[in-house]
């Protein structure tokens, strides 16, 4: 998977935006949406925060607090330093964090969690607990014309195409699986759960 995002750094945003190959996309209130989910981290109370798995940052900008950004792909890193210039960003692997315990306030993660097959997941969760105490994750919901888990084939701009483990979540179904939260924000398109 790290070849598949570093190919697709420089166009990731695409998705969020609904620019190129998302532009036809019919995804009703997209858009509404994604404001209303950087409106609930915007509220959340500012910490110090590693957000793993950043990506381009285009969700860490939005993260109140000192905030750490780490991902494995040096591309997504380039572009996250443009859009949140004020985090700090290091490259390193999401399932290994290096750093010490308790070094954080609270672990944020984006469209990542959802990618995780189980031994993966148990591993996340137990090295997210260990550097910080609250875990913050976003995350698709589950709506009617997606399974609960399904591979889904992904097509990057150059032509490749990739095998891609995805999982979407009700807000319950994903609090319970992170040991319990709260929600701040469930909508058609994200679930945001606060544990």
């Amino acid at each position: 998977m790290r070849t598949y995002y570093e190919r697709r750094a420089r166009e990731y945003d695409d998705w969020w935006l609904g620019r190129g190959r998302f532009a036809e996309r019919d995804r009703p209130g997209w858009h509404e949406e994604v404001d209303e989910l950087r409106l609930a981290l915007e509220s959340l109370p500012p910490a110090r925060t590693l957000d793993v798995a950043c990506g381009t940052g285009f969700l860490t900008k939005h993260l109140p607090g000192e905030i750490v950004g780490l991902d494995q792909s040096e591309t997504m890193l380039e572009e996250a330093r443009r859009q949140a210039p004020d985090a700090t960003f290091e490259t390193g692997d999401a399932l290994v964090l290096p750093f010490a315990d308790g070094s954080y306030d609270r672990v944020f993660t984006a469209h990542f969690y959802g990618h995780l097959e189980e031994a993966d997941r148990l591993t996340f969760l137990g090295e997210a607990r260990r550097v910080a105490s609250e875990l913050v994750v976003v995350d698709s919901a589950l709506r009617p014309d997606v399974e609960p888990a399904e591979v889904q084939e992904r097509i990057l701009n150059d032509g490749s195409r990739w095998d891609v483990y995805k999982r979407y979540f009700t807000p319950t179904g994903l609090a319970d699986e992170l040991g319990g939260g709260a929600t701040l924000h469930a909508g058609r398109w994200f679930v945001a759960v606060r544990s």
